[in-house]
């Protein structure tokens, strides 16, 4: 996915002619501490909540103000992973999108992104989660997808987690199944090693059958 198909149509840009006090109350009424200033087209810069808080008159236009701008913002064509590094980078709430003549085309907000990331990664599709801890050498999604798959299951994502001096990472696996008890078996058998697990309802669980009968041995 690219920026521009991230863009949040509801949050307006802020202009310079806009007061402080406006300023303040869009940003409270979209929950970001950021907004882009715009002149027509023109992207003036990146104002925080922070640029604002000491001043003592909220009906100051902003234009009025000797603000630092700060000035990150990414072209439309730009991968989601530029989007989130600059999130990360200079912790943002908002991050504005230009297309190649450095026109602004709208912004992409944190909660977005938050909302893009719950559609990437499945969270609200049923399923097991396996957390596997392999060597990094020996990092095959290829072949844990076949050990899914030998279950008639599917991979609905993935993601690693790498560790600092370390040839180890993590390998976190969505699945489309509850029950994961024979995928987890044969990830043994290769000799991956099961982490955790997460949403398991292991239906080869007798505890509950084991349960009913000692509470009627106790109505006896």
């Amino acid at each position: 996915m690219i920026a521009i198909e991230l863009i949040e149509d509801a949050i307006p840009p802020v202009h310079t002619s806009d007061t402080i006090q406006k300023v303040f109350d869009r940003m409270a009424e979209f929950r970001v501490s950021h907004l882009p200033i715009v002149n027509e087209e023109q992207f003036l810069g990146l104002i925080s909540e922070d640029d604002l808080i000491e001043e003592p008159d909220y009906n100051t236009s902003i234009g009025a103000l000797a603000l630092s701008l700060v000035n990150p913002y990414v072209l439309e064509d730009q991968h989601v992973y530029d989007v989130i590094r600059l999130f990360y980078e200079q912790q943002l709430t908002v991050v504005p999108v230009l297309n190649q003549k450095k026109d602004y085309q709208g912004l992409i907000s944190i909660n977005c992104l938050a909302e893009y990331f719950a559609k990437l990664t499945s969270v609200t599709d049923p399923g097991g989660i396996i957390v596997l801890e392999v060597d990094i050498r020996n990092n095959s999604l290829a072949h844990m997808s076949q050990v899914v798959e030998s279950d008639n299951a599917q991979v609905l994502s993935s993601y690693t987690r790498t560790f600092p001096d370390s040839t180890r990472m993590e390998v976190t696996l969505k699945v489309n199944k509850q029950d994961i008890s024979n995928i987890l078996a044969t990830f043994q058998r290769y000799n991956y090693e099961v982490k955790a697990t997460f949403n398991f309802t292991d239906h080869n669980n007798n505890s509950l059958d084991r349960y009913d009968s000692f509470m009627n041995y106790l109505n006896i």
